[in-house]
């Protein structure tokens, strides 16, 4: 099925817009979700809750990509799931990783004090990312956006996971050169 076709059935109401997101990108969003949790349970429930946020956000909204849509519900439903389930007694993992090394770069979410200066950062990364060769932009928003992992990532790419690591660790460079030169601190 078309995802038009699937965006109508929610539009309509028609409950057989769930079953159509599941079978057509089920699997999809599970990927995207057990790449944050490696949990099969918490990720088949953020991957359920994906479609629930979808049959209320429908109407309204009406997705143009519909698998970037489901994308980033599932990406955000499941954060939060693996901040509740990664408090600082309980530990870390390997997406607390992930994050650390975006936060060599990235500055720190509080020192950013409005939603328009949050904007400014998110189109000022945009823009960079524009700049990156295919290959470079799509190995690290498969590192960053699914959180896929080093190997993961070399076999989709066709290279090794060492050829990787050095390819995220120049772009991380060249995102915080970017940012320190635009009046970011880093």
């Amino acid at each position: 099925m078309e995802d038009r076709e699937i965006i109508d059935l929610y539009w309509a109401r028609d409950e057989q817009a769930i079953s159509a997101t599941d079978e057509k990108y089920g699997a999809y969003c599970y990927t995207v979700a057990n790449n944050i949790l490696y949990n099969d349970e918490d990720s088949s429930e953020c991957v359920n809750d994906t479609y629930f946020r979808a049959w209320n956000d429908m109407p309204p909204s009406r997705p143009s990509v519909l698998k970037l849509y489901l994308a980033r519900i599932v990406r955000n439903l499941s954060l939060d799931r693996y901040r509740a389930n990664h408090t600082a007694k309980r530990g870390g993992g390997e997406f607390a990783v992930l994050l650390d090394e975006l936060a060599e770069v990235i500055p720190d979410r509080s020192l950013v004090e409005d939603q328009v200066e949050t904007r400014e950062l998110s189109a000022a990364i945009e823009r960079f990312l524009g700049t990156l060769s295919e290959r470079d932009r799509g190995v690290f928003l498969q590192r960053y956006f699914y959180a896929a992992s080093g190997e993961e990532i070399a076999e989709k790419f066709g290279l090794k996971a060492t050829h990787v690591a050095v390819i995220l660790n120049r772009v991380r460079g060249k995102l915080r050169a970017n940012l320190e030169e635009m009046g970011y601190s880093v």
